[in-house]
């Protein structure tokens, strides 16, 4: 025969406690992921290339494009229209709170561009001023279309559906 256990008020069941460390595990879990990214050093960040200005100086025109590379290394991003050019990119983005949205507070393109025969033509440099903010962060390609092709699409075809028996 079976004894069957009578929970005192005094005592706790288990199935409360089980409930609790899950309830405290579900909360600690997301806010012990947040402290792992949020400190101080989040506040400002440097993005993309890291100039030294005396290797910047030392750019010419006539210089060829392999010295460039020896010099600078390997550009940010290359033009694809008109004359070649090659962009070194350096950004400093501050947040004011870790785990914000972060906003470009200084903005550095050093662009080299050069003639057919691979020499440097001019080089210049271009701050925030003097255009729009590169976004080395948004991983989004644009397409055409809304935001919704997709969804769209799905919904357009749920009547088109044939069954065969």
């Amino acid at each position: 025969m079976r004894a069957k256990m009578n929970w005192r008020k005094d005592r706790v069941h288990p199935r409360r406690i089980l409930a609790g460390g899950a309830l405290a595990l579900a909360i600690a879990l997301p806010l012990a992921s947040l402290s792992g990214c949020s400190t101080l050093d989040d506040t400002v960040i440097h993005r993309g290339y890291i100039f030294d200005d005396q290797t910047v100086a030392q750019i010419r025109p006539g210089m060829p494009a392999e010295q460039v590379l020896v010099l600078l290394g390997t550009p940010s991003t290359t033009s694809t229209v008109g004359l070649e050019a090659w962009y070194y990119i350096s950004q400093r983005v501050e947040r004011m709170i870790p785990a914000m949205p972060a906003k470009v507070t200084k903005q550095r393109v050093f662009a080299v561009y050069f003639d057919s025969g691979k020499k440097v033509v001019r080089t210049a440099n271009y701050g925030l001023k003097d255009g729009r903010v590169v976004d080395f962060t948004t991983n989004k390609t644009v397409t055409g279309g809304g935001e919704n092709r997709l969804l769209q699409t799905l919904l357009g075809q749920m009547g088109k559906f044939q069954y065969k028996l």
